[in-house]
């Protein structure tokens, strides 16, 4: 038995022992090679007996040693001495002032770099208050890595510049442990490596120096490995090791040189408030803190596993869904005959990695599939400069693949086994930006163990927006209103980040813009979902609404579990690509369903013309049109940006409906109350869930509707709305749209009569052969005919000349974002929305490209896919993505022509025919609108 397991055994042992033997074995003392004659019976007795008690075990010591039931009251911590490294000088403010302009809670990593970037913006009056010393929670336990590997591209930016800035401060004599060790990520399945390639093509293509490495230049790298079963690997020389709390007391130094406050033990109680927009709004006025009141213009909460009960002390409460998890890593002590000049190295098949140390050592660690959240009832106070109980449980399996992958680390003797917390979030992104709820309350938060790696570019980012009020790059993916009150709730995130944590090292399938997760799941779901579900739909989720997919009627695939079908993974073909074939003929030749109920759905009006004016105001269309007009159009920000994409009814003189994507829910309620007239004129509400959204669509939709209403559908305009009956059910809003450009119609019902309408509908549609369909098939059809979504093609950095949709801008009226779009109009455009035919993909073959893949043109990268999906009328794979010009270049039709481009899917090179309109082959689109 290896020295290092069996120090393991013997500790295991010793739990099951008298808790008075555990101190001996913490101390440090020579490596361990035999076992005692006690130690051994236990361990014999562990074998046999453990089955039989363990249970009863278990249920005795559940409040105690099961992390996900830890609360503030039962916390035990074991204390760990103050950091090694010596605090530098600081200058710290003992008093809080009266008064600030940036109030900033929170003394880690983000905190203080937020404060840094913010006073090298040349911005006075900027306090930061911590609420016991500085660097004392998750910063303090970081391991310190910066890996260029992460969830978005946004965040990888981030770790780009926080690495040149590391660098920067290391060479200006600020002693932050910066070493560029680089990283390998080793390979052990096909799919494995096929994914590094892709992330590989990706990284590459941002200017970070990369490689792919066969197993031969693996052996070169890490001389200590045991190469069965390894396929490759990926080379990433840019990743980088920090001293995280030397990095931290830099930037407050820094920061305190730029005249910025720091204050240790003062913690904000509560953020308060003033109404505005007619009581639509509030915004930040003042902090009760633990040492008195302060007056802040701006708050900005980076308490890190804290900022979610923040973020309740307020009125209204932020919602901030974030929630600490366990993680295990273990400390060597110097390992004899170690190999010099070791990188990082990450191995995610087996869920491990390893962390050189100085003097030899190392820190091996990694993410377990299933993780425990704890502090449900909040993170302890005291939590600072402390540690978990040790979990040698869930180590063992890292511990035990570690040294199976690299059976040196058996003769290493441990030094410490740290169990620590970080905050994770339900989708294991970042958490970013101006609140929902609160005007000029900014969060910086929920960095799930990736506090080091993007500490520099949220500090920035933080500090352009508030700056300027704009930044250079869109952060839609980690920006915080990508969620809902729903998301805050302890027991959903208690449920969905077991999953989270461990994502770091999944493999991650394609899904096609919707979300896959096990936990957490039908928290919103239509009035039909019980009926669809029995016929066969397999769901996926976005916002937390369940949408189908995909039907699954072939009687073999029912014999499996359905709801897997979606999630067994390839990065080719689909299983389900001739049951999206079915559907998708369905709605193009004849006629099919699809339950689109989880769009967005905003009611306004008022007594008089004051919201057309409004809306007049927001949107860059003309929205003052007929009584039953439906107009697309889109809601810009000063800068000619897409906020929002919509589709605007006009029910009555003052009424309107506005339908919007799903995942805008809180975005888009956020810009529309922040412009609402200050006197109270506007009623404005989310009716989302008061209807239920079927989309009939399909060459035959008007002739089945026409067997269940005394409507005249030969007669009803494209782009309008009427009031019409269908079957037994009145009063039900027919909208001649599809949001695809085939013909049909936009079906909203009064959710109480849904399955009534649903039913009759499946019934008399059955001459017609009518069938359910799911998202995937109209999302290839959108794809095909170039339709773009926000979200996923379109961002608050696109403008309507960037995507060819000038027609839809009225600029003969006022409205926001119009000067920049005059500007823009003159000056040219430098990106350009192109559609892609790839012409030598064999979709039976080559791996699929699902969105994220680099565009190069002539040779040289120009931007990246943004949509996917295999155009089953054009025969190909068609991909969606924006082409950019170099600096001081315009783009015009002869630019995209006159060149060649390609498409890296995972190293391998595709060429790919431009379209600048959408093919002809598609027949005429018979309406224009994509919400």
């Amino acid at each position: 038995m290896s020295s290092l397991l069996t120090q393991v055994v013997r500790r295991q042992a010793l739990m099951m022992m008298p808790r008075r033997a555990e101190s001996s074995l913490i101390q440090a003392g020579p490596p361990i090679t035999k076992l005692t004659k006690t130690e051994k019976l236990t361990v014999l007795g562990m074998f046999f007996l453990v089955p039989m008690i363990y249970p009863l075990y278990v249920m005795a010591n559940l409040q105690k040693y099961n992390g996900s039931n830890l609360s503030s009251e039962q916390h035990e911590s074991p204390t760990i001495p103050h950091p090694i490294h010596p605090n530098p000088i600081l200058q710290l403010t003992n008093k809080i002032p009266s008064s600030c302009y940036i109030l900033i809670a929170g003394g880690g990593l983000i905190g203080q770099s937020v404060a840094y970037h913010l006073s090298e913006c040349g911005i006075k009056d900027i306090v930061l208050v911590e609420k016991s010393k500085l660097a004392s929670g998750a910063t303090w336990q970081s391991a310190g890595q910066g890996m260029h590997l992460q969830n978005t591209l946004i965040q990888t930016h981030f770790t780009q510049y926080s690495r040149e800035l590391y660098e920067k401060l290391h060479n200006q004599g600020h002693d932050i442990g910066f070493s560029e060790k680089g990283s390998l990520w080793i390979a052990q399945t096909a799919d494995r490596l096929h994914t590094l390639k892709r992330q590989y093509a990706i990284i590459k293509a941002l200017g970070i120096d990369c490689e792919i490495l066969s197993v031969e230049k693996i052996k070169e790298k890490l001389p200590i490995i045991d190469p069965h079963e390894v396929w490759g690997g990926l080379w990433i020389k840019n990743d980088f090791m920090i001293d995280p709390v030397p990095l931290a007391l830099t930037f407050a130094k820094l920061a305190i040189e730029n005249s910025v406050k720091i204050v240790e033990d003062c913690y904000v109680k509560e953020i308060l408030t003033e109404k505005q927009r007619a009581g639509q709004y509030d915004r930040v006025t003042s902090a009760v803190t633990s040492q008195g009141n302060i007056k802040c213009d701006i708050f900005i909460n980076c308490t890190g596993m804290w900022a979610r009960e923040l973020g309740y002390q307020s009125s209204p409460g932020v919602r901030i869904p974030t929630l600490a998890c366990e993680y295990v890593c273990l400390k060597t002590k110097p390992i004899s005959n170690f190999p010099k000049d070791i990188p990082i190295v990450h191995n995610p098949d087996e869920r491990f990695y390893i962390q050189p140390l100085a003097n030899e050592s190392v820190l091996i660690g990694g993410f377990l599939r299933e993780s425990k959240p704890i502090f449900l009832n909040g993170v302890p106070d005291t939590f600072n400069y402390s540690l978990l109980p040790d979990n040698w449980d869930d180590f063992h399996w890292i511990l035990n693949n570690s040294i199976k992958r690299l059976p040196i680390l058996g003769s290493s003797e441990y030094d410490t086994l740290i169990t620590g917390a970080d905050s994770f979030t339900p989708d294991g992104r970042l958490i970013l930006n101006e609140s929902a709820e609160i005007d000029n309350y900014f969060v910086a938060s929920g960095t799930n163990g990736n506090g080091v790696a993007l500490a520099g570019g949220v500090g920035k980012y933080i500090s352009e927006l508030i700056h300027t009020g704009n930044t250079n790059i869109s952060t839609w993916p980690i920006d915080i209103r990508r969620f809902m009150r729903l998301h805050t709730n302890k027991r959903f995130l208690k449920d969905r980040l077991r999953e989270i944590p461990g994502q770091q090292y999944s493999l991650k399938y394609p899904t096609y813009g919707m979300s896959l997760y096990r936990t957490g799941r039908k928290l919103r779901v239509s009035a039909l979902h019980p009926k669809l579900q029995a016929s066969g739909a397999v769901f996926g989720e976005v916002l937390g609404y369940e949408r189908p997919l995909f039907f699954n009627l072939d009687e073999f695939e029912k014999r499996e579990n359905i709801e897997d079908l979606s999630k067994q993974g390839t990065f080719g073909k689909a299983r389900w690509f001739n049951i999206v074939k079915r559907e998708y003929n369905a709605c193009r030749k004849g006629v099919a369903v699809i339950d689109m109920t989880s769009f967005t759905k905003y009611e306004l009006k008022s007594a008089n013309r004051s919201v057309v004016d409004f809306l007049q105001m927001l949107c860059a269309n003309n929205i003052d049109k007929p009584i039953g007009s439906v107009i697309h159009t889109g809601m810009l920000n000063e800068q000619g940006g897409y906020e929002n994409d919509c589709s605007v009814i006009r029910l009555d003189d003052y009424h309107f409906l506005l339908i919007s994507p799903t995942s805008q829910s809180t975005r888009n309620m956020q810009w529309l109350k922040s412009h609402v007239p200050e006197d109270g004129s506007i009623f404005l509400s989310d009716v989302t869930s008061l209807y239920t959204a079927l989309n009939v669509i399909g060459p035959k939709a008007k002739y089945l509707l026409a067997e269940l209403s005394d409507e005249n559908f030969n007669d009803f305009a494209r782009m309008t709305c009427r009031e019409i009956d269908v079957g037994f059910v009145s009063h039900i809003y027919a909208m001649r749209l599809t949001h695809t450009g085939e013909d049909g119609f936009m079906l909203y019902i009064p959710s109480e009569y849904a399955l009534c309408v649903y039913e009759q509908l499946m019934e008399q549609g059955k001459d017609y052969g009518i069938i359910n369909a799911g998202y995937f098939a109209q999302r290839t059809l959108r794809i095909e005919r170039m339709y773009a979504f926000w979200g996923q093609d379109i961002d608050k950095k696109t403008t309507p000349f960037d995507l060819n949709r000038e027609f839809r801008v009225s600029f003969d009226k006022e409205f926001i974002g119009k000067e920049a779009l005059l500007k823009q109009k003159k000056e040219g455009i430098h990106k350009r929305f192109i559609q892609f035919l790839l012409e030598d993909h064999d979709k039976d073959a080559d791996p699929w490209p699902w969105s994220g893949e680099p565009i190069y043109r002539n040779g040289e990268f120009c931007g990246f896919v943004t949509s996917t999906a295999y155009g089953f009328t054009l025969g190909k794979q068609v991909c969606l993505g924006y082409v950019h010009a170099p600096k001081n270049e315009k783009i015009t039709t002869n630019y995209i022509r006159g060149a060649k481009y390609e498409i890296d899917i995972g190293t391998k090179r595709f060429k790919a025919r431009p379209n600048l309109y959408q093919p002809s082959e598609m027949g005429p689109t018979v309406q224009l609108s994509t919400p």
